[in-house]
C-alpha cells in the first residue's frame, strides 16, 4: 500500500538534554497545484553544483563547467525561497546537489529550514564521504532524514563508478546516520544490469538488521556523453520486484513514500525495501515536488528541460507574491508526465546543452 510523500517528523532542535519542537504556523494562501489536480507540497533545493566524487552515469570524470559562487542562491536566498514556499503549503525540503556537504553552510541550512515555520521534515541526499563530520550536528539542527547513496558494497566496482575510493566510509555513514538517531535512513541504489545487478539480494539484506529503507532506482541515463543510454544497462523496476519477490516468498507490501512506488518488508526485518521506476515514469501521477537547482531555476520536472529563473528575480527586487506567481506559472505549465515533458520541450527546441546543463549535477539531484 502506497502511503502519502508528506511522513514528517517535526523538526528539533537540541540543545543538551532539552529539546524544543518547532510549531508550525498554517497559510491561508491557496497550496500550489498543477491544472492535473496535483498538490506540491516537497521541494528539492539544490544548494551546489560541486561533488566530490565522479559517477559515471553523473559526469565526467574531468567535470564539468560549474557556476561561479556568485551565480549559485546564498543563503539568504535559500531560507528566504524555504519560507515562501512553506507560505503556499510546503511542508518538506530536501537538500541536493552536486554533493550537498561540500557546501560548509549545510548545518545552518538544515537549522534555518527547521525553525520555518510551517516546514515538517527536512531532509538530506548525499554520497556519504563527507557525513561523519556532521551527522550529529545536523541531526540536533534538526534533520529529520538522509538518503545515502551507494550503489555496490564492491570496493573495485565502487571504484569503476564513482572514479575514487571510499565504499567502507559510505558504510560507515549509514551506520552513522542510525546512530544518531536518524528518523529516517534510507539507501539510495541505482541498478544497472550487467554492473551491479548481482548485488541486489546482498542490498535487501541489509533490512534484516538495520531500520533502514533500501531503494532500488531505475537508472537514468543524464551522465554528460550518455555513456550509458544504450540501454543495455537498463533494469526496470517490474524486473526488480519480480527478483525481490523471488528473494523473499509471500512477502508483504508495507507503506512507502508516493516516490517509492513498490514497497516491501520482509516478515520479521527490520528495514524495508523499495523499488523507484524512475526511468518508465508511472509514479508521475503522485507527484508532489518541487526542484530548484543551485543557480536558482525552478523545474517543474525532472525530465523538462524548460526553466524558470527565480534568482534573477529575487535579486531584481521581485518580491514574495511576486516568487510565488512564479512558481505558480511553472507548475500550472506542468506536462501531465516526464514523457510529455520532454516532448514540450523537444517543441519549444529546448535542451540541456543549450542552457548550460549537460549533467545531473547541474541538475540538481
Amino acid at each position: 500500500m502506497l502511503q502519502d510523500e508528506t511522513q514528517y517528523d517535526v523538526p528539533v532542535k537540541s540543545s543538551g538534554s532539552e529539546q524544543k519542537s518547532v510549531v508550525s504556523t498554517p497559510s491561508n494562501l491557496p497550496p500550489l497545484q498543477d491544472r492535473f489536480g496535483r498538490t506540491f507540497d516537497y521541494v528539492r533545493i539544490a544548494i551546489t553544483e560541486k561533488c566530490n566524487l565522479r559517477c559515471t552515469y553523473c559526469m565526467p570524470e574531468e567535470g564539468v563547467a560549474l557556476k561561479t559562487k556568485d551565480e549559485i542562491l546564498t543563503d539568504d536566498e535559500i531560507l528566504r525561497l524555504i519560507r515562501v514556499l512553506a507560505s503556499i503549503g510546503i511542508k518538506k525540503v530536501r537538500f541536493t546537489g552536486g554533493e550537498p556537504l561540500v557546501r560548509k553552510e549545510i548545518v545552518k541550512l538544515v537549522e534555518g529550514a527547521a525553525q520555518t515555520p510551517g516546514i515538517k521534515g527536512i531532509h538530506l541526499t548525499t554520497n556519504g564521504i563527507l557525513y561523519d563530520r556532521y551527522a550529529k550536528d545536523l541531526r540536533e539542527a534538526g534533520l529529520t532524514g538522509v538518503n545515502i547513496s551507494l550503489d555496490t558494497m564492491d570496493p573495485e566496482r565502487f571504484q569503476t563508478i564513482t572514479r575514487r575510493a571510499g565504499v567502507e566510509t559510505v558504510q560507515r555513514a549509514i551506520d552513522m546516520a542510525i546512530e544518531v538517531g536518524m528518523p529516517r535512513v534510507k539507501i539510495n541504489v541505482v541498478l544497472m544490469r550487467g554492473f551491479n545487478e548481482d548485488e541486489l539480494y546482498k542490498f535487501t539484506e541489509l533490512t534484516r538488521e538495520k531500520p533502514v529503507t533500501v531503494r532500488f532506482i531505475e537508472f537514468m541515463p543524464f551522465d554528460a556523453h550518455q555513456i550509458w543510454e544504450s540501454g543495455v544497462h537498463f533494469a526496470s523496476a517490474e524486473s526488480l520486484v519480480h527478483q525481490i519477490e523471488e528473494f523473499y516468498p509471500g512477502i508483504q507490501n508495507a507503506p512507502g513514500t508516493r516516490t517509492e512506488h513498490h514497497t516491501f518488508q520482509a516478515p520479521g526485518y527490520k528495514g524495508k525495501i523499495a523499488v523507484i521506476p524512475a526511468f518508465t515514469r508511472s509514479l508521475c501521477g503522485n507527484c508532489s515536488r518541487i526542484r530548484v537547482t543551485a543557480d536558482g531555476s525552478i523545474r517543474n520536472c525532472l525530465y523538462s528541460d524548460l526553466e524558470y529563473n527565480l534568482r534573477d528575480a529575487m535579486r531584481a527586487g521581485a518580491s514574495d507574491d511576486d516568487m510565488i506567481a512564479l512558481f505558480r506559472k511553472a507548475f500550472a505549465e506542468k506536462a501531465k508526465d516526464g514523457f510529455e515533458s520532454k516532448k514540450q520541450s523537444a517543441a519549444k527546441k529546448v535542451k540541456v546543452s543549450d542552457i548550460g546543463r549537460v549533467s545531473m549535477t547541474q541538475i540538481g539531484g
